[in-house]
């Protein structure tokens, strides 16, 4: 495999190129100053720029790490001379002398649309106009904070702790704030392949050509303990200080309409085991046991319009929170019969999480009507969990963000 990579002297590049090291593997580091990579990494091809066309015609892949960064005090111009217009005419280089592969190193911060820093407005321009490129194979790889032998950006501060309370502070560190190890990063472009675990015409050529890659909060004891105690935390919360609000919409249901006051429901938990989901009723007695997309409007009680509206439905869920089958804030639980949903989820490693009563597709109004698209946010999540963004889909639900699984007209 031969691998050109622009940016090698930052952090991620000097803490990536050892582990592309590999038999068979020939590498081309590209930048402004070829003469200071030369220097610097002497056991490695170098060149310009301008020399990018002669010297790598026909290689496999080319990763792109050279940016203007957030943290620097760049203005507009440079910003995206570098991000955006330098990015686009190496993407357009290695087109056409056919290099089979171009990868777009970014940041998770480009991923949120609120953040309007001149770092994530020009790496997502430049994502936009790379994906319209044709005759390669293009990817955006968006990080969190990487992490190799030492850390650096925010996490600079670990380098000067002792290394016997650098990891677990590191750890503590990692719940704030998702984290990638560069030995991911490495693997990655290393493989032959890039996963594409979804079927092109159920979701968007920008899933197609983008990864989130992180190391994911599941061997994180800090989060996970963290976590669990905010979710019981609230849950008994909800228990002890509105428990007359959970009675009086029982008692609104059961006068409103006929049947019970609350619905119980089998549903998908973690590693695929069947749990049995509480929520308040919203629809008639005798609808027909299907996705909420697969239902009609008109199977909904007029008390159950205001009850999803406002996700009041959802609380009787505290006591699959109190049995530890569901969290707060995860995945949406699908039914056993939404089989499709099932196998992406399991695919891209949804079930190994709890189901939460709210989550990140949620609150960005994807439902289960589309299975690949929704199990893509799903993952997402996954590798972009943290305790405050946890507290930030608690707080959209709150106010009253997405509008959940819709029923048909």
């Amino acid at each position: 495999m031969k691998i050109v990579v622009t940016g090698a002297s930052g952090f991620v590049g000097r803490n990536l190129l050892p582990y592309l090291i590999r038999p068979g593997v020939e590498l081309l580091l590209v930048g402004r100053h070829p003469e200071q990579l030369s220097e610097r990494f002497p056991e490695h091809h170098t060149c310009g720029y301008a020399d990018l066309s002669t010297r790598a015609s026909g290689w496999d892949q080319l990763v792109h790490l050279a940016v203007v960064n957030t943290n620097s005090q760049a203005g507009a111009d440079e910003f995206a001379g570098v991000n955006v217009d330098l990015l686009m005419n190496v993407a357009e280089t290695a087109r056409q002398i056919g290099i089979k592969r171009f990868v777009n190193i970014s940041s998770i911060h480009a991923l949120d649309e609120d953040n309007q820093s001149l770092y994530a407005v020009t790496k997502r321009q430049a994502a936009r106009r790379l994906a319209g490129m044709a005759d390669i194979e293009i990817v955006t790889v968006y990080l969190p904070l990487v992490h190799g032998e030492g850390w650096a950006g925010r996490l600079d501060w670990l380098n000067r702790v002792p290394k016997a309370f650098a990891r677990p502070l590191f750890g503590l560190a990692a719940a704030m704030a998702p984290t990638v190890d560069v030995r991911r990063l490495a693997e990655l472009l290393l493989s032959d392949t890039f996963p594409r675990p979804f079927p092109p015409d159920e979701v968007d050529d920008s899933v197609l050509s983008e990864q989130v890659l992180s190391d994911g909060q599941n061997g994180n004891p800090w989060y996970g303990a963290i976590k669990r105690a905010a979710d019981v935390a609230v849950a008994l919360g909800i228990v002890l200080l509105f428990w007359w609000v959970l009675l009086l919409i029982w008692a609104t249901i059961r006068l409103s309409s006929p049947g019970p006051g609350l619905f119980a429901q089998t549903r998908i938990g973690k590693d695929g085991r069947e749990f049995t989901s509480y929520k308040f009723r919203t629809m008639k007695t005798g609808t027909p046991q299907a996705g909420t997309h697969e239902v009609s409007a008109s199977a909904v009680t007029p008390v159950g319009k205001f009850l999803r509206r406002t996700k009041l439905d959802e609380l009787p869920q505290i006591w699959n929170i109190l049995r530890n089958e569901m969290s707060l804030i995860g995945p949406r639980p699908c039914l056993p019969v939404q089989t499709e949903l099932i196998e992406a989820r399991r695919k891209l490693g949804v079930l190994d999480v709890k189901p939460g009563i709210s989550g990140l597709a949620q609150i960005n109004g994807i439902d289960m009507s589309t299975p690949w698209r929704l199990a893509s946010w799903d993952a997402r999540y996954i590798c972009l969990r943290s305790l405050p963004f946890d507290a930030r889909i608690a707080l959209s639900t709150v106010m009253g963000k997405g509008q959940g699984d819709r029923v048909t007209k």
